[in-house]
């Protein structure tokens, strides 16, 4: 074997050599090209789903936030309401005090704090209505500031009947406000 066949033999190994070296790296620069191409797929997907969801979470809260805005917007127009309301029964209350069904209504409020607390009673009562009440044959003991009505207290003073037009609307609440909203609705 000469030299020259030798060097072309190895020159060839050399070249085989390096033509696979080629191929491999062009093998694992498609292989880590793909990766990479997979790799940044996967992240803008996560991204991608991460930033609507968290669109979705946030226009949720907003949208929830804005209904319960415009939830206390009506309760308070419904309270706004119910304070008119309230302040037009006591003007009907007032011009009530003035008609003479008012003054049956104060005999029935007399017999019915005798029925409770016993016939010797005595009443703390308007001014207005002293002489009404005095004419009854009840005992006035005071006067007080009330739209109307009567606060009876037995003889000895143990026990008291709370029937002034305040404290029954008060008691009343509820149910007034229950039929004021039926009616609006």
């Amino acid at each position: 074997m000469n030299i020259e066949n030798y060097v072309a033999e190895i020159q060839g190994r050399k070249k085989r050599e390096i033509e696979s070296l080629d191929i491999r790296l062009a093998e694992e620069k498609t292989a880590i090209q793909f990766k990479k191409d997979n790799a940044i797929k996967e992240i803008q997907e996560y991204y991608t789903n991460n930033a609507r969801l968290k669109s979705e979470r946030e226009a949720a809260r907003i949208v929830e936030a804005a209904r319960l805005q415009a939830k206390k917007i009506l309760f308070d127009a419904i309270n706004l309401n119910l304070d008119s309301a309230f302040v037009i029964i006591k003007e009907k209350l007032r011009t009530y005090t003035e008609s003479a069904d008012y003054k049956v209504a104060l005999q029935k409020m007399v017999v019915s704090a005798k029925k409770h607390l016993g016939p010797n009673i005595s009443v703390i009562c308007r001014e207005q209505d002293r002489s009404a009440l005095t004419d009854m044959g009840v005992k006035v003991t005071k006067t007080i500031q009330t739209i109307g009505g009567v606060i009876a207290e037995n003889e000895n003073g143990s026990k008291e009947l709370d029937m002034t037009f305040e404290e029954l609307l008060r008691i009343h609440e509820d149910e007034v406000k229950s039929s004021i909203l039926e009616e609006l609705v």
